[in-house]
């Protein structure tokens, strides 16, 4: 009959593809028991969203199925995503919240809210804790796009913002503060304020990821956020049109400036799916984000067409991925959310590389 030591034998040979390691060197397994011709034991990821899970689940259940006398595997799939650039001097993360990834542009008009929205609600359906913080305070969508138009925040005893909630995601923005028929008309010093004190002030609570969707442009506000806290990365958003790909670069260059790691960029209305009859058609030039992923060097994170649901759905409140969850551009974004998840993880691991992570 098969041991505990056994079972750890035969999983070290189940290699996490992409850093090249084994499952258990990098302390994934854990709880091994044995009993009876039955093996339970826990697979801990460091992401609820990790692309490989179902691969890496099958790989180590062949592996175990394969010992004397092993009649039954029983894995308790499990993740703990890992606190990102903690200790950056002058920098510090709000209470409870593990990473910040901002999601921004060059320009606006490219589909950045959508994409957050989407992001935040497609994390939070896979199992994460993730709040959404709307930094984008000359035009503030996420109210809408998130359905918590109309909320008025609260301060609790501790003298916190308690923010918003649905979709399983906690959110902040500047509509909930301002006359939605008044401009905003700030400076810089103001501006920071606002930041800090969405970040500080806000009671977040126990989060895996906290999304900003920032106001398209490379102005104060992506200033302020870089400056005041860790950021674990940065997703940017663009469209073919070789106009968005030129302040794109902006973008990219900014954040290199600010020493922001790029966790990768996406290619947002790469096509147009028909209402009537599904057909996709390219209606702007097509690999231009790809190719601004050559040559910067950052994972391209994949492609969303341009659907008429993914509009009709952030006006309801609803993002496409919980409304229409088959349709292409929900499946597109929640390959996105996984890759994003996926590249969190890794950044993690690298700066800490006696930790596990699921690097896919």
């Amino acid at each position: 009959m098969s041991s505990e030591s056994d079972v750890l034998a035969a999983l070290k040979n189940c290699m996490d593809p992409e850093l090249g390691k084994d499952v258990v060197s990098l302390g994934m397994i854990r709880d091994v028991h044995v009993a009876a011709g039955t093996v339970s034991f826990t697979f801990m990821l460091t992401t609820p969203a990790c692309p490989l899970k179902d691969r890496m689940e099958a790989d180590a259940r062949a592996a175990v199925l394969r010992l004397p006398g092993v009649k039954e595997v029983r894995i308790r799939m499990d993740a703990q995503v890992k606190k990102g650039r903690a200790g950056v001097p002058g920098k510090a993360l709000p209470a409870g919240v593990r990473n910040i990834v901002a999601v921004g542009s060059g320009k606006g008009g490219v589909g950045k809210s959508s994409v957050s929205a989407n992001l935040a609600a497609a994390l939070a359906q896979e199992g994460a804790r993730v709040g959404l913080l709307d930094a984008d305070v000359y035009g503030p969508n996420q109210p809408q796009m998130m359905g918590v138009e109309g909320h008025k925040p609260r301060i609790d005893d501790s003298n916190k913002v308690i923010p918003a909630e649905n979709h399983g995601v906690k959110v902040m923005s500047m509509g909930f503060l301002m006359d939605p028929d008044m401009p905003v008309i700030w400076r810089g010093p103001m501006l920071h304020g606002a930041v800090t004190q969405f970040l500080g002030d806000v009671l977040w609570g126990e989060l895996d990821y906290l999304l900003v969707d920032l106001p398209p442009g490379t102005g104060d506000v992506q200033i302020s956020l870089c400056q005041s806290a860790p950021l674990t990365g940065a997703v940017i958003v663009t469209t073919p049109q070789s106009v968005a790909l030129s302040d794109v670069r902006k973008a990219v260059a900014m954040f290199q400036k600010l020493e922001v790691p790029l966790l990768g960029v996406v290619e947002n209305m790469s096509e147009f799916i028909c209402p009537h009859c599904s057909k996709s058609s390219r209606i702007f030039s097509a690999g231009g984000a790809q190719e601004l992923s050559k040559r910067f060097q950052i994972p391209y994170l994949g492609a969303i067409p341009l659907d008429p649901q993914v509009c009709e759905s952030a006006e309801r409140g609803t993002p496409v991925v919980l409304s229409h969850p088959q349709s292409a551009p929900a499946l597109a974004l929640r390959s996105l959310a996984r890759q994003v998840a996926a590249q969190v993880s890794l950044r993690n691991h690298n700066a800490e590389p006696e930790h596990a992570g699921c690097s896919h």
